[in-house]
């Protein structure tokens, strides 16, 4: 892209006295042309580079305008790199570590080998959800709606946004946009989408940023007990931390939370089996009795 080669030869120019046309077409690999429109496209942005013709020449900043090349420590770029490479293990790509090479060319000192700050944020629907990303990116830069079905606790439906945000929030990816069908923004978990394709353009209108309270995406509705086996322990210290949970006397855990819908709490404590009795609220405990007497029933049929 245009930006950001411009981007990497701006700070190739404030990093180093002098470069030349050819070394910066190789770098860049693009044609000598190519990077003598970048230099008019910098020169018009108010940047003054000087060239200069024969043996020693070059293209270089003027005095006093180039930056100091400590403005950022080796830290402050290994955090940037890390950032990027982030980036990167979501889409499989090296897109975002390769303009990173590109801003800190000339200054390999300031990024060692030896990082030692590593973030993967790939998910285990490594094949499905890079896609879905890429559509969104490219739907939010070039003002396109997305069509999609929509899987949630009320049901399936098919819906029509304008994405103004993609989110990563608690381990999980968002789009933030105006759903054409509930005339409001929404927060829409990707992972819940299928059939997702850019449609038509639209008129931006102000978009607010997304509200992440956990009260706001994951509205609590019950606040549950539940006593759990001891072997229990690394899953639930895993999933909500040691502050949920109190040992009883018998050497139980007991584990109070907050959960947005019925399905949730009941789906959760089944996945513990025989480790987990639920204790509030009553009428959850009375629908997860029904809910094991019908099951029970039905492996019975199945025997018979």
């Amino acid at each position: 892209m245009k930006m950001d080669r411009l981007i990497g030869i701006l700070s190739l120019l404030l990093q180093r006295d002098k470069v030349t046309a050819p070394e910066l077409a190789a770098h860049f690999e693009v044609s000598r042309r190519t990077i003598q429109r970048d230099i008019e496209s910098l020169c018009r942005a108010g940047i003054p580079i000087a060239t200069t013709q024969g043996a020693g020449g070059g293209i270089s900043i003027l005095e006093g305008y180039r930056m100091d090349r400590t403005v950022l420590t080796a830290p402050e770029m290994q955090a940037i790199l890390a950032g990027l490479r982030s980036l990167d293990s979501v889409s499989g790509t090296r897109r975002y570590a390769q303009l990173m090479e590109k801003l800190s060319a000339g200054t390999s000192e300031l990024i060692p080998g030896g990082s030692h700050l590593l973030i993967d944020l790939s998910s285990w629907y490594k094949t499905s959800l890079p896609p879905k990303i890429e559509c969104i990116q490219q739907a939010i830069e070039q003002h396109r709606t997305i069509r999609f079905t929509y899987f949630s606790p009320k049901g399936e439906s098919e819906r029509t946004a304008e994405p103004y945000y993609l989110v990563f929030h608690w381990s999980a990816w968002y789009v933030w946009g105006w759903c054409r069908l509930r005339q409001d923004f929404r927060l829409f978990k990707l992972n819940r989408m299928t059939g997702l394709v850019m449609s038509d353009a639209f008129s931006p209108r102000p978009a607010p940023l997304p509200d992440l309270e956990p009260a706001r995406v994951f509205p609590e509705k019950y606040r549950v007990t539940v006593l759990f086996d001891p072997s229990c322990r690394w899953q639930l210290m895993e999933e909500y931390g040691a502050d949920r949970l109190t040992v009883e006397p018998d050497g139980r855990l007991r584990f109070t939370g907050d959960f947005p819908d019925t399905e949730s709490v009941l789906g959760w404590v089944l996945t513990y089996g025989d480790k987990a009795e639920l204790l509030e609220p009553q009428e959850l405990r009375e629908l997860l009795q029904d809910t094991l007497r019908r099951t029970l029933s039905q492996y019975g049929r199945e025997e018979a």
